[in-house]
């Protein structure tokens, strides 16, 4: 008979050891956020791991008794040294080290089917629990959610790209980190550079093989200054000229008035916001100067989101910033 009680002594100490670990390992509000995506078995964990307090010190209790109950019966097997190791070993290896290795990986399958047995335990415990639980709330106040940075955000989604566990593939990673960091970005980073513009001059006629050197250049937006390219009117677009071959008008004629211009300064994520406010694709970069420092269109941002270039057929060039740097280095005057 007494060895039925020290074993299930130790099943108890095990199950308040391993529980203790488990259960309080887990986020009351990652487990709200579980039962929202259907999770039952954070939906039979939750009313317990809500009060946290009063499930730590249910928890605490039963294992300190439990284990000083334990020992006492170990002492009436057993004396002296050997009772003292024996029972030392018992409730390390069978009461701490096992459950605790168990429950830290499986907190939430093992504590879902174990949730009834811990709910019976709260129950009888609570005359003594509840006023010590009651006091730590108190003091302590409610438990913090876990809030994440940016930063970490990232090397989280890069853990659960590596793991053999994760849903999450590469084109999800690469997406999830540019909406994460482009917000950090500036205009100047991701627009066309002035030097790779396309752009014309009011007066400029509009023959034939002008709308054509225009429809190869693949834009579907052309700006059109005024004598020089920092007094920019207006925007040309080149739907407006389908169909038409010959036309005796010029590029001032046609373009349409309403130009946004955008700082060179300005994040991606306000340059995105003024796109959607303004229900425009294209805005003409600026500096400080009021000079003009290239083009920002919504599908360089896109592009800055999603971690890729958006190539179609029209393109001459994958990464017109890359060519902008290399003509600049090649034009740069050798000294010496």
């Amino acid at each position: 008979m007494t060895y039925l009680i020290v074993v299930a002594l130790l099943l108890l100490s095990a199950l308040f050891s391993g529980m203790n670990l488990g259960l309080m390992s887990l986020d009351p509000h990652e487990l709200e956020r579980k039962i929202a995506l259907g999770d039952a078995r954070a939906a039979k964990i939750f009313p317990l791991r809500r009060r946290g307090n009063l499930l730590l010190v249910t928890l605490l209790i039963g294992n300190v008794a439990v284990n000083s109950t334990l020992a006492i019966f170990m002492g009436s097997i057993a004396v002296g040294v050997v009772a003292v190791l024996v029972s030392t070993a018992l409730i390390t290896i069978l009461g701490e080290i096992i459950p605790q290795a168990l429950f830290s990986r499986y907190a939430l399958s093992v504590g879902s089917k174990l949730a009834g047995i811990v709910r019976f335990f709260v129950i009888v415990l609570w005359p003594i629990c509840a006023p010590i639980a009651w006091v730590l709330d108190k003091i302590f106040g409610d438990e913090l959610p876990t809030v994440y940075s940016k930063t970490e955000l990232l090397k989280i989604v890069e853990e659960h790209r590596r793991s053999e566990h994760s849903d999450v593939d590469t084109d999800e990673q690469r997406i999830i980190k540019g909406a994460l960091s482009f917000s950090e970005r500036l205009v100047n980073e991701v627009m066309t550079p002035r030097s790779m513009m396309v752009a014309i001059e009011e007066h400029t006629p509009l023959t034939t093989q002008k709308i054509e050197e225009l429809q190869a250049s693949g834009q579907s937006r052309i700006p059109v200054y005024d004598t020089r390219i920092d007094t920019v009117v207006g925007m040309l677009y080149m739907r407006d000229l389908v169909g038409v071959t010959r036309t005796q008008k010029t590029a001032g004629d046609l373009c349409r008035e309403k130009v946004f211009f955008i700082h060179e300064h300005d994040s991606l994520d306000d340059a995105l916001n003024q796109f959607l406010k303004t229900h425009h694709h294209l805005f003409i970069v600026v500096n400080d100067f009021a000079e003009v420092e290239g083009v920002l269109s919504i599908e360089d941002v896109l592009e800055a989101i999603i971690h890729k270039e958006i190539v179609d057929e029209f393109d001459k060039y994958h990464d017109m910033r890359a060519v902008a740097k290399k003509r600049a280095h090649e034009s740069k005057p050798k000294i010496g």
